[in-house]
């Protein structure tokens, strides 16, 4: 009896460590699940939000692929703030500029998680992209991958194109130009959820306006 009750406490540490790797093997799977991820905004090098991206990059979750444009023509417009947000309105606006990137299955939650998914501020949707060589001249056919972006969510969307065509139109890439005087969301009022911002923004004839009425 006594022998029985030793074997099986033998054979409980083994039994750890199958779980251990079992998990560990999941884990290894869940990072080469990867979405691509076509990046137009603040999250691209050099702006606020890339330090999420950096940071996914650092645990393995994102890699960056490169430069790369929309295939097709897309509005990129901005919102309050200096938000920018891409539009999914097909044959309008430009090929948009942006950066590629592969994702894990947690560093896509992680995205739509800040991109307000299950709150309506944005929604994830397929956009085809085309990879930017600068270092290709022999004429060929530029390769086209099918990625996933953040769109802005269709319950304002076609309010903010109305708004956007009417005064400035839309932009080809979300530049340091583009992007002067954007506000961070921890220094927007935090009185206001961000649909708010948008129909305040929405609602006045200027951004000047909406920044009064904060």
């Amino acid at each position: 009896m006594g022998a029985d009750a030793h074997a099986r406490k033998e054979e409980q540490p083994q039994q750890v460590v199958e779980v251990v790797d079992y998990c560990s093997s999941m884990a290894h799977n869940d990072r080469r699940r990867t979405t691509l991820v076509f990046t137009y905004g603040t999250l691209k090098h050099g702006f606020s939000n890339h330090a999420l991206l950096r940071d996914m990059m650092a645990t393995g979750d994102a890699a960056y692929l490169g430069l790369c444009r929309t295939a097709d023509k897309l509005p990129l417009v901005c919102g309050p703030y200096r938000v920018p947000f891409l539009l999914n309105f097909q044959g309008l606006g430009h090929h948009v500029l942006g950066e590629l990137y592969a994702v894990s299955t947690r560093g896509l939650a992680r995205m739509d998680d800040l991109e307000g998914v299950t709150r309506g501020h944005y929604e994830r949707l397929p956009v085809r992209v085309v990879i930017v060589d600068d270092h290709r001249h022999d004429g060929g056919l530029a390769e086209e991958k099918e990625a996933e972006a953040y769109y802005a969510h269709r319950s304002y969307a076609e309010a903010l194109w109305k708004r956007n065509e009417e005064e400035k139109g839309s932009y080809h890439c979300y530049s340091q130009k583009e992007a002067k005087g954007y506000v961070k969301r921890k220094d927007r009022p935090q009185h206001l959820s961000f649909l708010d911002q948008i129909q305040l923004f929405l609602s006045s004839s200027s951004d000047d306006q909406m920044h009064n009425s904060s």
